[in-house]
């Protein structure tokens, strides 16, 4: 490690290109914030808030995903590993992380005055990365600038959002998704796809290394689980839900793994849908956890709804899961039969959750599911 070296592009064709510590040790924010936003939903689901909580959720996790794609692309194309690059990488995870500390407070009362500071702290060191990528790389000063600019203009727009107008106020939906949607075409405008060169490979393992971390969320709430049979609660029910819940998420584990080249193309509508249809698969996961964190209350008598209201998260989620990985993965691999599967599967659980399934007839469609997947893929 260099304490500086020039900020120039890397070799998108680089062999053995794999994440690095900082990489992962920035995964660890994501981690944190995760599993406070997940908790508190799952929470309000048991308390009967969920219906009234849902586009919050949606919109934390999103506001979670968001600083984490922005790092990611940028370490795709100028990770140079030198003290100022990570200098500035810790300043984006100290704003990250006062985000993070807020998940909860921000879910329930959408008053986000310090994640705001943490937001303009995360885009101070995403903006320098990003001038000192256009000072240090000519043929990308242009697309560099852009992002910049784009990144200090969708903070000024929250910024003002934040004095203008109140959670309580008609218009705060309409304006915070028509700002996020600016944060989305940031990318777009800047030409992240044709004009920087992301290494395709090295985003897969990313994406990847993001997607374990949503189902570690998953296996939590299967502790906490086990957990209450150590508080004294055994009871059947709940171990069979607990083991169901393994089943689940190992089977959407290995239905999301099953292809090791997610993204096979390198055209930018393809890397956009794939990049942001991401989004999807990634609440999802979030949901199945909240979900079965809800089934486990309850079965314990800690919950205001009933079991079938709790098991319509989990079949809901789990059916988002497999749909958004169709979009973003089956749905262009020329995979002939066994691209089907996932359409037919998401439609079986929608029905499922539409009736309050049990977790595990949720998890036996998805052993079917992944059963002729696998044998689909095998005989093609």
């Amino acid at each position: 490690m260099s304490v500086l070296r020039q900020m120039v592009a890397r070799d998108p064709g680089e062999p053995h290109r794999a994440a690095t510590q900082l990489e992962l040790f920035f995964d660890l924010v994501s981690v944190i914030a995760l599993a406070s936003a997940t908790a508190a939903f799952h929470h309000a689901i048991s308390y009967g808030h969920g219906p009234d909580l849902l586009l919050n959720f949606c919109f934390m996790i999103a506001a979670i995903w968001w600083p984490w794609v922005n790092h990611t692309w940028f370490a795709s194309a100028f990770d140079n590993d030198d003290a100022v690059y990570r200098i500035f990488t810790i300043v984006i995870m100290s704003g990250y992380l006062l985000f993070a500390a807020g998940a909860t407070h921000i879910l329930e009362t959408m008053d986000f005055t310090y994640g705001l500071i943490g937001w303009i702290v995360m885009r101070i060191g995403m903006v320098g990365l990003w001038l000192r990528a256009a000072a240090h790389s000519p043929e990308y000063r242009a697309p560099a600038l852009i992002y910049a600019i784009g990144l200090i203009i969708a903070q000024a727009l929250w910024v003002v959002m934040y004095f203008t107008i109140t959670p309580e106020n008609a218009n705060f939906i309409p304006i915070y998704v028509g700002i996020f949607v600016i944060e989305l075409l940031v990318p777009v405008a800047s030409g992240l796809v044709k004009g920087i060169p992301f290494h395709r490979h090295h985003v897969i393992e990313r994406y990847g290394l993001l997607n374990i971390i949503v189902l570690g969320e998953v296996l939590l709430s299967i502790s906490f689980m086990f957990g209450e049979l150590y508080d004294g609660h055994f009871d059947w029910a709940l171990v069979s839900a607990a083991v169901a819940g393994i089943v689940i998420v190992f089977c959407i584990w290995w239905l999301y793994f099953i292809e090791p080249d997610h993204l096979n193309s390198t055209q930018a509508h393809r890397v956009f849908l794939w990049g942001y249809g991401h989004i999807a698969i990634f609440l999802a996961g979030t949901l199945i956890a909240a979900g079965l964190g809800a089934h486990m209350d309850v079965l314990t008598d800690h919950s205001k709804i009933d079991l079938a209201s709790a098991n319509a998260y989990v079949g809901a989620a789990v059916a988002i899961y497999v749909l958004g990985l169709w979009a973003i993965r089956d749905h262009f691999g020329g995979f002939g039969r066994r691209g089907v599967v996932l359409p037919i599967s998401g439609l079986t659980l929608i029905a499922a959750a539409f009736v309050g399934a049990q977790p595990w007839t949720i998890a036996i469609i998805l052993m079917i599911t992944l059963g002729l997947r696998i044998k689909l893929q095998e005989t093609q």
